[in-house]
């Protein structure tokens, strides 16, 4: 793995490619993941290209491979995924693998289309068997019911109906059956009682089992109906009416011969297409089972190849139209690797000429390339959501390992919550090859991505929950209290201290609802606790008191240590950057600036920790009003945390006061002196090496401080930029913009960092509601009902712990800590304005078929 600490250096290389080797020399790439290809064809469309041809043919290949995918998936078959992924098909087996598809799919849609037909004749044969079963136990009283022609109205004045007398005379009795949905029998009888004047007799009872719909395969109820009719012209119009609400309408027998005489062929019908049909599904079963033996790995193949062929048509064509030629980034540390996979692909080949490469020098911003892996994966992640990083500058999520979970458990502190996360997390991580963690999604699968994140949280909160002395809102008591409580009693002291000293007596103890432990009364206070927060203060009334004034201190103190960490990892990028006129007349004032005020009130904080004692407590000056009366300059003077204090404070603020001139105006004025002291700068290189795209500031730069990692002597003339290009009025903007930005983020950002404050604070209340509410009422239930409620209790608790607390609580304190990040340390030195490498890789693509095939 390549350092963390910048992106790697990138060299910009020219791949010549033979035609019938580039394929092959693209697929070695493409298995190694060394180089990003650049797209020399802007211009031309994507169907104007060379390969476009290649790349249909592989699309219709994904096409029948998913048909395959799915047909087998239907089939309840198991699709085999092997673990590894075979190279890419040499070309002369494309053809041969694409007849067999072809081929393979063409028989797959005739055995299945034979199916669904044989799979449909046997539902219909089924219906009718039905339809005959149920009509043969109404059609008597139909036919013994039948009307006369007398009993016919008269149809003279009936416009519908324009046919005589004789006509009606001359009319047949017909009937029509056959099977309805059951939702549409009350409208069906509507409509034939409207368009037919009543001159139907329609019969229907409901069937005792569901059938499948032969059309749509679902199964549904279905209503066996018989419709008697008279006259021809009434049978149009009820079998349009029977056709418009899709009814299954089947041949009705006039006879009861004929009816037995179709039943008895039916049945043997059916018996042949059960037959004939279980065949046809073993043999489909059959072609299935060997098809999804190879379709993995040739799904695998075709994507490959047309990844291939996507990067060929990125390629130019040079003028004799029998090379191609590719721009390629590639690391440094790389190009032997893309030399041997250049000469491997030609071997394969059998070219008797090789492909080869060479670098070229550019201008152009190279991507950024930070090689991670998966403990550091999940930290790169957290920068790159707030941007790339430019190109060779200071990567933060080398720093992000350790302040990133640590200012999280500042947040979050607490022994047995943190323990609980930690435990979760190593869970994840020792279970992180079970494939069904690695393949989960939603929030189980940001859990897992996020698994050693979650680690370092844990962990971190389990030391700041032993620095805080907080387990589940309790204090836990390993190294014995230092505060002695018999030591207040006055039984133990002499008279004379007694009389000067606030101490106990029996009296006393009985009367005071609230009793003080005085640390000025010898034997009270007899150290510090070795670790963390003494466990007394959990019973103090004035404890939130107490950890409020920590906490807010600490908060200052870290956030003043972690924006200073930024700013100095700023001079880091300007000596990388060849810019040390940066460090003086940016860095060194934003130091000074931030030093001067609020690394002062680190310096008064730490200094009254260590001067004042419990003794001299109650005369020491409050640190906030010294901090106010150093910029209001009071008339009366104050007693000050030391002797010379005021004087100090004057020449702090002097400083303050000269390096916000130098940082709003000291880079633009040295810029437009270095510009006008030349008449133009250039630019040269030795070798490959590449250069950041020039800025403004840059061009100004060029002509007496080298570029990156080549030097530019004036002498080389002004072939890359012109004088006219210096715009000292937008760089003195850019820098006022920038400086005014700084001097009152240090302001904001300092106060942005008592979040950590604030929500140790929240966090621990929360959970001292939560064992108030919960564990302290179960727990002081007396012991005849208390082991019954106590277990739902626990339970409940762990509920509302994990979620409330765990879930709600560490993602609050995650954003926070996220944001601490993004704005407040990153914004000191990082851009954060580059391109990701994004490598040409076979481990890129996805092998799953849950799209294609479901």
């Amino acid at each position: 793995m390549g350092s963390l600490f910048r992106s790697e250096p990138m060299c910009l290389a020219q791949l010549f490619l033979q035609s019938g080797t580039a394929y092959e020399c693209l697929s070695a790439l493409g298995e190694k993941g060394l180089v990003q290809f650049r797209d020399l064809n802007q211009n031309v469309s994507s169907f104007q290209r060379k390969f476009v041809g290649e790349v249909k043919r592989c699309e219709e290949l994904e096409r029948i491979l998913a048909y395959l995918a799915q047909e087998i998936h239907r089939a309840d078959i198991p699709l085999p995924e092997g673990e590894t992924s075979p190279p890419a098909p040499p070309l002369k087996q494309v053809l041969e693998m694409q007849e067999q598809l072809q081929k393979l799919e063409v028989e797959l849609r005739e055995v299945t289309r034979n199916k669904e037909k044989l799979r449909k004749n046997l539902l219909e044969l089924i219906e009718y068997t039905h339809m005959l079963r149920v009509t043969r136990t109404f059609v008597r009283r139909s036919v013994e019911f039948e009307p006369t022609y007398e009993e016919f109205p008269a149809l003279d004045s009936d416009s519908l109906l324009d046919y005589s007398s004789m006509q009606r005379l001359g009319a047949k009795l017909g009937f029509v059956s056959g099977l309805i949905h059951q939702g549409k029998v009350e409208a069906f009888e509507r409509m034939l009682w409207r368009v037919c004047k009543g001159y139907t007799i329609v019969t229907y009872a409901e069937l005792d089992e569901s059938l499948e719909d032969p059309e749509t395969g679902e199964v549904i109820k279905w209503y066996v109906f018989l419709i008697s009719f008279w006259g021809e012209q009434i049978g149009h119009k009820v079998k349009k009416i029977c056709d418009c609400y899709h009814c299954h309408v089947y041949p009705y027998p006039s006879t009861a011969e004929e009816r037995r005489e179709i039943q008895e062929g039916l049945s043997t019908r059916i018996q042949d297409l059960y037959t004939v049909l279980h065949k046809t599904e073993d043999y489909l079963r059959q072609v299935l089972c060997k098809a999804a033996e190879s379709v993995y790995s040739r799904a695998v193949q075709v994507k490959k190849m047309k990844a291939i062929y996507h990067m060929l048509n990125m390629c130019s064509l040079d003028v004799t139209n029998k090379c191609l030629i590719a721009e390629v980034w590639c690391p440094e540390a790389d190009l032997q690797g893309l030399r041997r996979a250049l000469e491997d692909g030609s071997r394969e080949s059998g070219a008797t000429m090789a492909s080869f490469m060479n670098t070229i020098p550019t201008k152009e911003t190279p991507p950024t390339l930070i090689r991670t892996n998966k403990f550091t994966e999940g930290f790169q992640n957290i920068v790159d959501a707030y941007g790339v990083g430019s190109y060779r500058e200071v990567n933060p999520a080398l720093f992000s390992i350790i302040t990133f979970p640590f200012l999280f458990a500042v947040m979050f502190g607490d022994l047995g919550h943190g323990f609980v996360m930690f435990l979760f997390a190593l869970l994840l991580v020792v279970n992180e090859n079970h494939p069904r963690l690695s393949q989960s999604q939603e929030i189980l699968g940001m859990f897992f991505n996020g698994r050693y994140i979650l680690l370092l949280m844990g962990l971190f909160s389990v030391y700041t929950g032993l620095i805080y002395n907080d387990c589940f809102s309790k204090s836990v008591n390993l190294f014995g209290s230092g505060w002695n409580v018999s030591a207040m009693y006055s039984a133990g002291h002499p008279p004379a201290e007694r009389q000067r000293m606030a101490l106990w007596n029996d009296s006393v103890v009985r009367r005071s609802r609230v009793l003080q432990l005085d640390p000025s009364v010898p034997g009270v206070f007899q150290g510090p606790y070795p670790l963390g927060i003494d466990p007394i203060w959990n019973l103090a009334t004035n404890r939130l008191t107490f950890l409020n004034s920590f906490k807010m201190k600490m908060s200052v103190i870290l956030g003043i240590i972690h924006m200073t960490f930024g700013v100095v990892l700023g001079i880091f990028n300007h000596l990388h950057f060849r810019k040390k006129f940066n460090i003086y007349l940016v860095s060194v004032p934003e130091l000074l600036f931030l030093l001067c005020m609020f690394g002062y009130l680190i310096f008064m904080i730490v200094y009254k920790w260590l001067v004042y004692s419990a003794e001299t407590s109650r005369v020491a000056p409050s640190i906030l009003i010294e901090f106010i009366n150093m910029f209001l300059f009071p008339s009366t003077a104050t007693s000050g945390l030391y002797a010379g204090q005021e004087h100090v404070q004057r020449l702090l603020l002097a400083v303050t006061a000269l390096a916000v001139p130098v940082l709003f105006l000291g880079r633009p004025l040295f810029l437009l002196w270095l510009h006008n002291g030349r008449s133009c700068f250039g630019v040269s290189r030795s070798g490959y090496t590449l250069v950041r795209k020039d800025s403004e500031e840059e061009v100004s730069l060029m002509g007496s401080q080298d570029i990156e990692e080549g030097s530019s002597p004036l002498e080389d003339g002004c072939r890359e930029v012109t004088c006219e290009e210096f715009n000292f009025g937008e760089i003195l903007m850019t820098q006022v913009i920038h400086s005014i930005e700084f001097c009152l983020g240090c302001i904001s950002n300092t106060a942005s960092y008592l979040r950590l404050w604030a929500l140790s604070l929240a966090h621990a209340q929360l959970s001292d509601v939560l064992w108030a509410m919960l564990m302290r009422v179960g727990l002081r239930v007396d012991k005849t009902y208390g082991v019954l409620l106590l277990l739902p209790v626990m339970a409940l608790f762990a509920v509302l712990t994990i979620f409330i607390l765990l879930v709600m609580e560490g993602l609050s304190a995650f954003l926070h800590a996220i944001r601490l990040h993004w704005v407040e340390f990153q914004n000191k030195f990082y851009v954060g304005a580059g391109t990701k490498f994004v490598p040409f890789s076979f481990r890129r693509l996805s092998w799953k078929f849950s799209d294609d095939g479901a």
